[in-house]
């Protein structure tokens, strides 16, 4: 019993994919912790459950059975809404969250935000368990025992080979991420594999298995890591601003945490803020409600009301404050330098909490891309002078990312054509910034080229001759490449036509036209009806050393833009067979 109030119960963080379960597997995890009759009470936004070690021993036979002596106190489950608060779960060197289950729906497999957390996983090298949820939508699935073992086994040929089709489908796309994985009841040694727990949170099926897995890896592995210290340390998780007070709902993962104590919360400036606890209030066991208390001891989740209205952020840490602001101060800055490093160079990156913006930094760097300033909060004004003042050093660092926030109006007036790129998926975010980047690298690399001349072909609309002469007015078609003034034209064969003079696309005059624009050209000191008449395509002019130049580049170039070279090389070639060569 001495040894039990040493040891603090495991925090664990339930993620995966949107529709794959996770809430569903998570009421199915309370429901059976809960008895008969109260189940209905327990909401589905919760922060925080608390179940205690005599609620496990109920709810998954299994522990008693296996002669497991359960030494922990229980679990600290967290569930706040959305995948963003696993990453909110984070501490110096690593994540808060001593164990996870990865949630992912046996019939849609690896999706966008399960990779996601599959990387914040291993970066900070958190144990998991995967619950390969809704077996039961596998045609022809019955649950056939309360043993999960015997009903996959039980069940008829044709379903047993559709649930191992799709489970070895699961098993080889997690083997690309570098986790081996296994059936949990076919692992013998739980340091090589990833125990899969097959699951169904309609039937319940798999839920004791993965209680007992969850148990039974705590009890192995987590030992030390869940020894009990005097000192209070915390994680801020929502910040909630009245007009007169702040509410912080947090996790206390270390220590015994008083009403009395003064607390030093962590800011991105350096300096703690340091306040003092108003009201202290502790989830309790089984249920989505506080209590006030006295005391609180780890790991359990908290919320304070503050004595002062002070600007804390989410994902912050914090610890008692026992007149020591200086040694504060320092494990402070070390932690937040540590979790944001950024560069000299590089994009901007905004997220709503410490831990995101972490999360964010950590793919960021992955993707080999730089950042010279990161910040938590919406997107603001300051944000976008920078951004702007990047597109003189690099244009491909002319963009803000944006994890879980908005922009503020003041930002918005000042965008003008600034890209950003927000959303509440890391993964697709950093998607959708490579994809950009390759896009103006290409854009860039090609207007350096195109500074040395244009590629185009027009193709005459003989309906539209509006002036026969001085100069003389048409109708064309951009077959392929740029139109633009000024550029030198050619015929079929190779005789020079002239320049263009003017542009008009809606009677507007335009600098330039694109693949498929219908315009009106000018070009001076040309008879349409003498020269033109007949003939069906124009092209631009290129020397023989721009050419070469555009045959070097021309993975920059369109499959049509260089169909319009080979045959401007062609027609110079009727008169000079070594032209360009």
């Amino acid at each position: 019993m001495e040894t039990q109030t040493k040891i603090r119960q495991p925090i664990v963080t339930v993620a995966g994919h949107v529709d794959h379960g996770k809430t569903s597997i998570l009421d199915a995890l309370r429901s059976s912790f809960v008895q008969e009759g109260e189940a209905g009470g327990i909401t589905q936004k919760i922060s925080f459950t608390s179940f205690p070690a005599e609620n496990l021993k109920k709810a998954c036979p299994l522990i008693e059975k296996s002669g497991i002596n359960l030494r922990i106190p229980g679990f600290l489950l967290i569930d706040t809404p959305g995948h963003a608060a696993f990453s909110n779960l984070r501490k110096r060197g690593g994540s808060l969250a001593d164990l996870a289950v990865l949630v992912i729906d046996i019939n849609e497999g690896i999706k966008p935000q399960t990779a996601e957390v599959i990387q914040i996983l291993k970066m900070n090298k958190t144990p998991f368990v995967i619950a390969m949820n809704k077996i039961d939508k596998i045609t022809g699935w019955r649950k056939m025992s309360d043993d999960l073992r015997e009903s996959v086994e039980s069940q008829g040929e044709r379903v047993k080979e559709n649930f191992l089709e799709k489970y070895y489908t699961l098993q080889g796309a997690l083997q690309s991420y570098g986790f081996e994985t296994d059936l949990f009841y076919n692992i013998t040694d739980f340091t090589r594999s990833i125990a899969i727990v097959p699951c169904s949170a309609y039937t319940k099926e798999g839920i004791p298995e993965l209680i007992f897995m969850l148990a039974g890896l705590s009890e192995r592995f987590l030992s030390k890591k869940l020894e009990l210290h005097d000192d209070p340390k915390g994680v801020t998780l929502e910040v909630k601003k009245d007009k007169a007070i702040s509410a912080i709902e947090a996790i206390l993962y270390d220590g015994n945490l008083k009403r009395t104590d003064e607390i030093a919360v962590a800011s991105l400036s350096g300096d703690p803020i340091v306040t003092k606890i108003r009201i202290l209030e502790e989830i309790k066991p089984i249920s989505d409600k506080f209590e006030v208390v006295e005391e609180a001891k780890a790991s359990t989740g908290i919320r304070m009301q503050l004595t002062d209205k002070t600007e804390i952020l989410p994902g912050m840490p914090f610890v008692r404050f026992k007149n020591n602001l200086e040694d504060i101060r320092k494990e402070f800055k070390k932690e937040i330098s540590d979790a944001i490093k950024t560069e000299s160079h590089g994009i901007i990156a905004k997220a709503d909490s410490l831990g995101s913006l972490e999360a964010l930094m950590v793919l960021l760097k992955q993707s080999n891309i730089s950042i010279v300033r990161a910040g938590i909060g919406d997107i603001n004004k300051a944000d976008v002078i920078n951004a702007k003042a990047n597109v003189d050093i690099n244009e491909l660092d002319a963009v803000i990312v944006g994890f879980n926030v908005g922009i503020s109006e003041e930002a918005r007036e000042f965008l003008g054509k600034m890209k950003v790129i927000c959303g509440d998926v890391v993964y697709k975010i950093i998607e959708d910034l490579v994809a950009w980047r390759k896009k103006t690298q290409i854009e860039i690399e090609k207007k350096r080229l195109m500074g040395l001349s244009t590629i185009c072909k027009i193709e005459l609309l003989p309906q539209y001759v509006f002036r026969n002469t001085k100069p003389a007015i048409f109708g064309v078609r951009v077959a392929g490449g740029k139109l633009i003034r000024g550029l030198s034209m050619i015929d079929e064969n190779d005789e020079k036509i002239g320049e263009i003079k003017n542009i008009q696309a809606d009677k507007n005059s335009v600098e330039e036209s694109h693949e498929s624009d219908e315009v009106a050209i000018s070009i001076s000191n040309v008879n349409y009806e003498r020269q033109l008449k007949g003939k069906k395509f124009l092209y631009s002019n290129l020397g023989e050393s721009q050419f070469k130049k555009f045959k070097e580049n021309k993975d920059l170039l369109t499959g049509n833009e260089i169909n319009v070279l080979r045959e401007i090389a062609e027609l110079k070639r009727k008169t000079n067979p070594k032209w360009g060569v």
